[in-house]
């Protein structure tokens, strides 16, 4: 498995949450959301300007900034 963020990550890709480098309330909001490490997810797709990106996780489909996903390492599944 390769370490990178969810921001540089592609559709149909499937990877398992390392880390959250947010700080403060931004690193708060994104755990709450359940994103926290060993969280299995598969990105499902992105907007056409790849902003936001969906993710599915747990059962849900959610989707985050790129401002948000620039802090969430993940390893990735090959």
């Amino acid at each position: 498995m390769s370490s990178q963020n969810i921001r540089h990550m592609q559709k149909n890709q499937k990877g398992i949450i390392a880390a959250i480098t947010a700080k403060g309330e931004m690193g708060r909001r994104i755990r709450d959301m359940g994103l926290v490490p060993g969280t299995q997810f598969e990105v499902m797709g992105r907007a056409p300007l790849y902003d936001p990106v969906a993710l599915r996780l747990m059962g849900f489909t959610l989707t985050l900034r790129n401002k948000e996903a620039n802090y969430i390492q993940v390893e990735v599944e090959k």
